[in-house]
């Protein structure tokens, strides 16, 4: 029985190891790209993902089973793909992502209707088909023909390391593929990755009848969306972008005064990077505890009374290498709203990931929120709201004397002696009546 119980929790452990990433469907165009892009594939599975490689168009393709997912995760490595498989569509994807679901995709200048469809549902729009994003003064020597082998300056990556890893000393990107368009206007829409100013999007090879579909900073290369429930969505427009290739060449930009050679490229660096991002490995937070009560109390009352002095603690924790530790800020922020907000201060970071602050409870009774709404590029939407009740004071609480009344005290008092030395003067006094005279 002993033997049986060890070897349960072996199994146990051993699942929980293999499993630490979450279980990811990969769907391929073909299973060549399995070994083509093979690094990047392999760097997931070192971090504890659990892949499943399917053809996009296998009909046995599904995502739930019993009302239940079974993928954490979606990798679509299919450019060419017109219509998925078995139970898979557009619209079954867009409900994974509304369920909690990350998708990351990676297409091409050839991408196929469905593909297209899914950047829509995500805020994104796929250049036309056969649009190259082309740059004549940042491309790579190896590319002698349409300059659509362009070297991307790390500096055009978004400013969250976070998402991206560092910057510095980050050797440039290699990209060939079809340029993304993302409304500026959209606040969850994040351009990751964005081409040079002397860079545009046109198809190759066609009398240029037309402005480019996109030039210079607009022409965004990958773009990523963080959704309202904290789903998070990547879309790079080269597939080659992830491939060992690209992973391991050496990049040297023919307008490079300095002709410095790069002896690999920073691809590697940010494909890993932006995937542990997109997999919820980085940017995760979390409230782990939430207090609050009077000064000099440990314990909440049922209601706080108005013009009280409290206490606010809250717990943040952010996921690191699969372990929750402490999140060290000095941005967050609390509201005390009752309509509108009438505290409104910045949280004091005291150690381990507590957050404190100290105020006065206004001096208007009602129902209350403690709300905390943190919302910083890269990471998880963090909002926490705790309902309190304020009442006013007792009859019982009031002041007996209020000092700003202290002048009507005074008046009232002096009118009233006053009004005793008048009577005093009054009664007692006898006027004199002159001789010779009776009353």
């Amino acid at each position: 029985m002993l033997k049986f119980m060890l070897s349960l929790i072996f199994l146990s452990c051993f699942a929980f190891s293999v499993n630490a990433g979450g279980n990811t469907l990969v769907l391929l165009d073909n299973l060549v790209i399995r070994e083509t892009h093979s690094i990047f594939f392999k760097s997931l599975q070192d971090r504890g993902f659990t892949l499943t490689f399917k053809s996009a168009d296998d009909q046995s393709l599904v995502l739930t089973k019993y009302g239940e997912y079974l993928y954490d995760n979606l990798i679509i490595f299919a450019p060419s793909v017109e219509e998925f498989g078995g139970a898979l569509s557009v619209e079954t994807i867009t409900e994974f992502i509304d369920e909690g679901g990350n998708l990351l995709v990676a297409a091409n200048v050839n991408a196929g209707d469905v593909l297209r469809e899914i950047a829509s549902e995500c805020g994104f729009e796929l250049d036309e088909e056969g649009a190259y994003v082309i740059d004549h003064h940042h491309f790579d020597v190896s590319d002698e023909g349409l300059h659509t082998t362009i070297v991307a300056s790390p500096e055009n990556l978004i400013n969250a390391p976070v998402i991206v890893g560092s910057k510095k000393n980050l050797p440039p990107l290699l990209y060939q593929g079809t340029g993304i368009l993302a409304d500026p206007e959209n606040p969850l829409v994040l351009p990751l990755l964005t081409a040079d100013s002397t860079a545009y999007s046109y198809i190759p090879n066609v009398p240029l009848k037309e402005y480019p579909h996109a030039v210079g900073k607009n022409v965004v290369l990958i773009a990523a969306l963080q959704a309202r429930n904290n789903a998070r969505v990547v879309f790079s427009g080269s597939l080659d972008f992830f491939s060992d290739e690209y992973f391991t060449s050496s990049v040297q930009n023919v307008q490079d005064p300095a002709k410095t050679v790069y002896p690999k490229s920073g691809n590697e660096e940010v494909a890993v990077a932006i995937s542990q991002w997109v997999f919820k490995e980085h940017g995760v937070l979390r409230v782990s505890s939430v207090k609050h009560h009077k000064v000099g109390e440990t314990t909440p009352p049922n209601a706080y009374t108005i013009t009280e002095d409290v206490i606010y603690q809250i717990k943040v924790d952010k996921l690191i290498d699969g372990v929750w530790k402490p999140y060290d800020a000095n941005d967050i922020q609390l509201e005390f709203v009752r309509i509108d907000p009438f505290v409104r201060t910045t949280l004091k970071h005291l150690s381990g990931g507590i957050y404190e602050a100290r105020f006065k409870i206004p001096d208007v009774y009602g129902v209350y929120q403690f709300k905390v709404d943190y919302d910083r590029i890269g990471y998880t939407h963090l909002y926490n709201t705790t309902q309190v009740s304020v009442r006013p004071l007792e009859h019982t609480q009031y002041e007996r004397f209020i000092p700003s009344a202290y002048p009507y005290y005074v008046s009232s008092f002096s009118m009233m002696f006053g009004m005793f030395v008048f009577s005093f003067v009054f009664l007692n006094y006898k006027e004199d009546v002159p001789k010779g005279k009776s009353d």
